[in-house]
């Protein structure tokens, strides 16, 4: 499967044979939420402080804690901060899915796609605009990057 966030790219194989296949996708880069912002803490925060971060923010916007004479909008927003502020803690509360969030976001400026053997092709972004041929990491197999648009 072909992932990253590289608009309108093909790899085509270099080699042909009858396993090979040939590859063209579009990408569309999503947006993805910033769950360390939305905390207000930085990646590099100990889990003490991410804690702490999350128990002052989710009373701040707990519905039970709003105003009753507050606008229905104002409300409303303040029930989306709750919910993405909660989302957050869900994902960074957790040593497990904090590590495989923070694995994403390191993996969010990477093209990758897998190879036959099992092996991986892998180039970064900006490598993306130089580079035309990439080799995969565990065996001979290579694939050239084609750039549309």
């Amino acid at each position: 499967m072909l992932t990253g966030p590289f608009p309108y790219y093909s790899i085509e194989p270099i080699r042909e044979g009858p396993l090979l296949v040939q590859w063209m996708m579009a990408f569309e880069q999503i947006p993805k939420k910033d769950w360390y912002s939305i905390l207000g803490a930085d990646p590099s925060a100990r889990m003490s402080d991410l804690k702490q971060k999350y128990q002052k923010l989710i009373l701040l916007y707990h519905p039970d804690k709003q105003s009753a004479d507050v606008p229905a909008g104002t409300v409303e927003e303040c029930i989306q901060k709750f919910i993405e502020i909660d989302q957050a803690w869900k994902i960074l509360g957790n040593e497990e899915t904090k590590k495989e969030y923070d694995l994403q976001r390191q993996d969010d400026h990477t093209f990758s796609l897998s190879c036959r053997c099992g092996g991986k092709y892998s180039v970064s972004k900006d490598e993306a605009e130089e580079v035309t041929l990439i080799s995969c990491d565990t065996c001979s197999l290579i694939i050239e990057l084609l750039h549309y648009g």
